[in-house]
Parts: C-alpha cells; structure tokens; sequence
C-alpha cells in the first residue's frame, strides 16, 4: 500500500479537520457565555483535541444554545 493509494481519501478528511476546527475556534471567539467552562478551557481543548474530539467536545457541551 503506497500514500498515493490513500491520498483521495486523506484529503477531504483533512480539509473537514480544519474546517470544523476553523469554526468552532471562530464560534468559541465571538461568544461569550458558554454551559460549562470558559473560554480559555474550550480554546485549549479543542486545540489539544483538534483530531475531531476537542470541535465535538465544545458542541455537545460547550456551547450555550441561543
């Protein structure tokens, strides 16, 4: 099994990565009321936890529902 092989599948799982990354670090940014913790700790958790867990973590139970 060589990269190639795997590469189309690696690409659009990359891209979904950083976007949901890209927007829950932007969602966490523009508010400021959060059901459990604060800023700093969601920023921390969803860095450290980027591959997917930290965004999900933050939206199941960071964010405050409008």
């Amino acid at each position: 099994m060589n990269i190639s092989d795997i590469l189309p599948f690696l690409i659009p799982l990359i891209l979904l990565e950083f976007s949901l990354l890209g927007y829950t670090l932007w969602h966490i940014l523009t508010h400021k009321n959060y059901k459990h913790g604060n800023r700093t700790l969601w920023i921390v958790i969803t860095i450290v936890g980027m591959q997917f867990i930290g965004p999900i973590l933050y939206f199941i139970f960071g964010k405050e529902e409008a």
